[in-house]
C-alpha cells in the first residue's frame, strides 16, 4: 500500500506530532508485580526494572510519528478521542493492523480490512459504516499505530 510523505501531511495541514530524537532518557520505576484489575494481591515492594517510555513505544525513531485522536469511530479498539497515537511508518500494513489513512486526502484512523481482493477501512464503532473506496478513489496507508497515550 503506499505512503503519504510527512513532509506533504504536513503541507497538508495535518498536525503531526514528531518524536524528539534528541530526548533524555526518563526510565520510570516500574514495578515487578503487575496490577490487577479485580481484587487486590498483595503489594510487593521491589521495582523489577526501570522502563523509558520513548523506548519502549519506539522502535524507529525516523518512521515514527505522533497525531491526535479526534472523534468516536474507534472505541471499540480503546482509541478515545484526545488519545496520541504513536504510528510507525516504516512498519508493513497487514490485514487487522489499526493504520492512519489518507482517502482522498481526508486522514482518518480505522482497521485495516480486506473483501476478496479490495482493501477497506473497518471503524470499531457499530455507528459507523466501513470506508470501501470506490474505482478512482486513492486510498493511502500512511503507518500503522504501534501504540497511544491517555491523559486522565
Amino acid at each position: 500500500m503506499p505512503t503519504l510523505p510527512l513532509d506533504r501531511a504536513a503541507a497538508r495541514g495535518l498536525p503531526i506530532l514528531l518524536p524528539n530524537p534528541d530526548a533524555p532518557r526518563l526510565a520510570l520505576p516500574l514495578f515487578a508485580s503487575p496490577v490487577r484489575c479485580g481484587f487486590p494481591s498483595p503489594a510487593d515492594d521491589y521495582l523489577d526494572a526501570r522502563l523509558d517510555l520513548n523506548q519502549y513505544l519506539v522502535e524507529d525513531v525516523p518512521a515514527t510519528f505522533m497525531i491526535r485522536v479526534q472523534g468516536d469511530s474507534m472505541i471499540g479498539a480503546h482509541l478515545v478521542d484526545g488519545d496520541v497515537l504513536v504510528v510507525d511508518k516504516g512498519r508493513q500494513p497487514c490485514v487487522g493492523d489499526i493504520v492512519v489513512a489518507a482517502v482522498d486526502g481526508e486522514f482518518t484512523v480505522k482497521r485495516l480490512a480486506r473483501r476478496g481482493s479490495r482493501f477497506y477501512l473497518h471503524p470499531e464503532n457499530p455507528a459507523y459504516p466501513p470506508i470501501v473506496p470506490a474505482d478512482g478513489q486513492e486510498l493511502l496507508i500512511w503507518g500503522v499505530v504501534v501504540g497511544s497515550v491517555r491523559k486522565f
